[in-house]
């Protein structure tokens, strides 16, 4: 049997730590690696649907995190829906291990 998705509350504790570990990376970039690493979203559309987050600023924080800070890799882009797929880099994941995930 799977484990049961993520709470809430293991959520925004996996983004603090993250964002607390890096107070370079914005608190939506944070968002998105944590939810990467707890299973929740690996595109841009699903996290965007489950958080409530306009889609256009789930963009711009990909593009921040997978060319500035460099914690996401971009695996696939669907042009007509403007979906971005992405995975932890390698900084992505050496930061979810220090954050506790």
């Amino acid at each position: 049997m799977s484990a049961p998705p993520a709470d809430a509350e293991t959520f925004l504790a996996l983004t603090d730590s993250v964002s607390a570990l890096e107070p370079e990376v914005s608190l939506l970039e944070a968002g998105l690696l944590a939810a990467l690493g707890l299973g929740l979203a690996a595109d841009s559309r699903s996290f965007a649907r489950i958080f409530g987050v306009a889609h256009a600023l789930v963009l711009r924080a990909m593009v921040a995190a997978s060319g500035e800070s460099g914690l996401l890799a971009v695996t696939a882009r669907e042009p007509r829906t403007q979906r971005v797929h992405y995975r932890a880099s390698e900084a992505g994941l050496a930061l979810l291990g220090r954050a506790g995930r």
